[in-house]
């Protein structure tokens, strides 16, 4: 006898899909996207793919070396961590980040734990992750299509400025390599048609994404401002090929739809109150932790299975909670207990230390005051405007030591790519613009964070009236020249000086 004896226990299911044919088949469901991507963006993009993917295969063929264990790079599951790794990252990417990346997904994300089908993360996802974390500046989506400063279509959504829907499902804006929604639809429903990945899991992804944006995006459930959200920022790719995963997702049906929802809603959080334009990725790892939790309470219906009371009772198992349950709970307690802890005790210290910086940007930007005093019949309208996205927080009459008024000192805060843009803005007594000093800047650095460079921030000096944003030179006098490649900081400075301007003339001119 020739043959090989497989001892198993019952029930004995075999399936017609082997590893090495779903790895094909989600590789070549790729293609298209890829294609579509290295057309789009030029020989840097193949060349970020073809890194990625030789680095992800080289790192486990290394490290399997290493660890004494069976070469698996045949499987071909290290091909497709490396080709999603790479169509996740922006065409101007440097050389060296996909290699990097591809090295982490396979040897701390993948190998560290036990290699295919044991790790409890998308590789790739984790991978961009620890990316966006350790080289943000070389992450940033930068323009490469034209030389005109521009901002990513996400992060013109979050701005609440204009995108082309038509350029986003096409793939030919700015983003990442992988950014062809027609090309991922392609791919993603070909995938679904033939049972490779579930259904339950990307369309309630998308679904429950869509949602929570018309629901809380402030433009209802308008199908435009929707289906731009839906074309950027990497959902349709990880709804079909990040979230699908099958290591890293939900054995059961009903788990697999609250996987798909949590990973949804979670997104459109992420989306329009995160400081990160493009955090899909993020919302995607949380569900990929939560997945055992979920395969501990929804358990898939096991065959033969039959109803407890229609043939036999059998007793119930009480019902008791977790010890890792209990554990992460008083760990949690404890660590709740322990910063509130501190945070009583540094209160009064920041709150000190935050009245003496926005005294000392009043002092900058009205250097002739020597007080400042709340104008009378200002309260209301500051009342009003809490909430608002572009706002006047305070404002002030700056005197000189006669009791003169020399001025105004106002505090603004507009929403910028990373976070609230705030600043204060000192006027003379007619209204001009004496300067601008930021209190609050988290913006991209190299790029947003230039704003408070004085290239950019000299420009308002002696300016009125209402200011415009343009790209490539300001030659009128209520023009101010964008920061290249940050248009959205650009118009969060622009959005909140004209804010302050205009407050100055309904509330603050002529008063003394």
């Amino acid at each position: 006898m020739n043959g090989v004896l497989n001892l198993s226990s019952s029930p004995h299911t075999r399936d017609k899909w082997t590893t090495p044919f779903i790895m094909r088949m989600v590789t070549l469901s790729l293609l298209p996207a890829t294609v579509v991507g290295i057309l789009v963006y030029g020989w840097n993009a193949f060349g970020i793919v073809a890194l990625a993917i030789v680095s992800a295969v080289a790192a486990e063929w290394v490290f399997n070396k290493i660890c004494h264990k069976p070469n698996t790079i045949w499987d071909g599951s290290a091909v497709v961590t490396g080709l999603l790794l790479a169509l996740s990252l922006g065409p101007q990417t440097p050389l060296y980040l996909p290699v990097i990346g591809s090295v982490f997904a396979i040897v701390v994300c993948k190998g560290c734990f036990g290699g295919l089908g044991k790790n409890f993360i998308n590789p790739a996802l984790a991978a961009r992750c620890f990316l966006l974390i350790s080289f943000a500046n070389a992450m940033a989506i930068k323009p490469s299509l034209d030389a005109v400063a521009s901002a990513t279509p996400v992060g013109a959504l979050k701005a609440f400025e204009q995108v082309d829907i038509t350029k986003m499902f096409l793939g030919t804006a700015d983003g990442v390599i992988g950014s062809s929604i027609l090309a991922l639809l392609a791919g993603g429903l070909l995938l679904w048609s033939m049972d490779i990945i579930h259904g339950q899991i990307c369309f309630s992804v998308l679904i429950g994404f869509t949602l929570l944006i018309g629901l809380f995006g402030g433009q209802g459930f308008d199908p435009e401002f929707l289906l731009a959200h839906l074309c950027g920022g990497g959902v349709v790719m990880g709804a079909f090929f990040m979230a699908t995963d099958y290591v890293t997702s939900p054995v059961s049906r009903l788990g697999q739809f609250i996987y798909g929802c949590l990973i949804g809603v979670l997104g459109g959080i992420f989306r329009l109150w995160g400081n990160t334009a493009d955090s899909f990725s993020y919302a995607i790892i949380i569900g990929n932790v939560c997945t055992p939790l979920i395969d501990t309470y929804i358990v898939q219906k096991p065959l033969a299975y039959r109803k407890i009371g229609k043939t036999r009772r059998t007793k119930r198992e009480p019902f008791r909670i977790p010890k890792p349950v209990i554990a992460l709970t008083i760990i949690a307690a404890l660590a709740g207990v322990a910063l509130s802890g501190v945070y009583s005790v540094t209160k009064d210290p920041i709150e000190k230390q935050e009245l003496a910086t926005k005294a000392a940007s009043y002092t900058a930007v009205c250097p002739d005051a020597k007080s400042f005093e709340v104008p009378e019949g200002t309260e209301e309208k500051l009342a009003a405007m809490e909430g608002s996205v572009t706002r006047v927080n305070e404002a002030y009459i700056a005197k000189d030591g006669d009791g003169n008024t020399v001025g105004y000192a106002l505090n603004v805060t507009s929403k910028g790519f990373g976070g609230n843009v705030t600043m204060a803005l000192g006027l003379t007594a007619d209204g001009t613009i004496r300067a601008i000093s930021f209190t609050e800047l988290s913006e991209t650095a190299g790029l947003g964070m230039r704003a408070d460079e004085p290239a950019f921030k000299d420009q308002f000096q002696g300016k009125s009236g209402t200011l415009k944003l343009v790209k490539g030179g300001a030659g009128a006098p209520d023009e101010i020249n964008a920061i290249t490649g940050a248009t959205v900081t650009s118009t969060a400075v622009i959005n909140a000086v004209n804010e302050g301007l205009s407050f100055y003339e309904t509330a603050l001119k002529g008063g003394n």
